[in-house]
């Protein structure tokens, strides 16, 4: 018999942290979900210190978890924002200037793009930075889709970044092994941005140039769908290496992914490979592999315009689960986290990560 919600709280309130007090009674557990015999859930830390303090918390929550009857997989991920005081200064959304945006210590600048929404865009771009960080890479992740922001849920994070003394300066949280900001980590639970395109390339001029990013390798940028002010701000006021084309194998999304390939070429921005998502779906029960979306569409595609292919990724029930727990698959082990990695060591060997 599966395990409950109750269960797995009433195991977390039992485990002591340094300090005193359970994770539960504490308010450290967050984007718990329990699904069959697989439970998830992040332990956020207050800053790093307490994060290296509570890794044995982790360990033994996982392995008390694991115990159970009716427990199968268990993914619990320790995260912590910046660590410093919070940054309620600082306001997000102004109207941009017409400077280049300066990105001292980033070597490499990668779109994560689509022409259209819902074919996975948010989750390659994460589990991709994730996948990078595992190959040894100094890796960022900014979130652009300004009005849908999802990175901060599928990393694990909450809570306002930090500032440097005197508000200037946003600093980012880290998670995964990847520095991430997202208009997200800014706004409160539900709250809408209702801003026309100034403040939108506003907004994108500060998390760029306005955040601490350190000394990076490459900063992914999960882009929003379309070809808008967003694309048209970062194609033009920083120094993009280039982008990917994230798409289904389905007509109607290479319709759209075509848009976007347009948009960069007039823009003089490299299309650094064209990758499918969603491209088989294996059964769990009897092994069958289903093409829902059909299959190919995006190598042909990539093969027509001369543009590298990059590989496919599965259609799986573990990519949702994790991306909604905060624990990117790519972040573990398995045929899944395999496909990010090949995606990552392929352009870690191109290098343009």
């Amino acid at each position: 018999m599966p395990v409950t919600r109750n269960e797995v709280l009433s195991v977390l309130s039992r485990l002591e942290i340094p300090g005193g007090g359970t994770l539960i009674d504490r308010d450290m557990v967050r984007a718990l979900t329990v699904e069959g015999t697989t439970v998830r859930f992040v332990i956020e830390a207050a800053d790093a210190t307490q994060a290296e303090a509570l890794e044995d918390v982790r360990a033994r929550a996982q392995a008390a978890l694991a115990a159970l009857e009716g427990v199968g997989t268990v993914s619990v991920v320790l995260t912590a924002p910046a660590a410093s005081r919070p940054a309620p200064g600082i306001r997000i959304g102004r109207h941009p200037t017409p400077e280049e945006i300066p990105l001292t210590g980033v070597e490499r600048i990668v779109a994560v793009a689509s022409g259209k929404g819902g074919v996975g865009k948010s989750t390659v771009a994460t589990n991709l930075a994730v996948a990078l960080a595992r190959q040894g890479r100094r890796v960022g992740l900014l979130d652009a889709d300004i009005h849908g922001p999802s990175v901060p849920r599928m990393m694990g994070v909450s809570g306002r970044p930090g500032a440097t003394p005197g508000g200037k300066t946003i600093l980012p949280p880290q998670a995964h092994g990847v520095t991430l900001m997202s208009i997200g980590l800014m706004l409160e639970d539900g709250q809408a941005v209702v801003w026309r395109g100034p403040m939108l390339m506003g907004a994108l001029q500060q998390m760029l140039g306005q955040v601490h990013w350190g000394e990076l390798d490459v900063l992914i940028v999960d882009l929003p769908p379309g070809t808008g002010d967003v694309q048209l701000t970062l194609c033009q006021r920083t120094n993009l290496t280039g982008a990917l084309v994230v798409s289904t194998p389905q007509d109607v999304a290479l319709l759209d992914a075509r848009k976007a390939i347009d948009m960069f070429n007039k823009l003089k921005t490299p299309v650094l490979g064209l990758i499918e998502n969603m491209s088989g779906y294996i059964c769990p029960n009897c092994g069958h592999e289903a093409h829902i979306f059909g299959h190919g569409g995006v190598r042909a595609e990539a093969a027509k315009i001369g543009v590298p292919f990059l590989g496919e990724l599965p259609l799986a029930l573990e990519v949702r689960q994790g991306g909604d727990a905060g624990a990117p698959v790519a972040a573990g082990d398995g045929p899944l986290a395999e496909a990010y990695a090949r995606l990552a060591e392929g352009m870690v060997r191109g290098g343009v990560a």
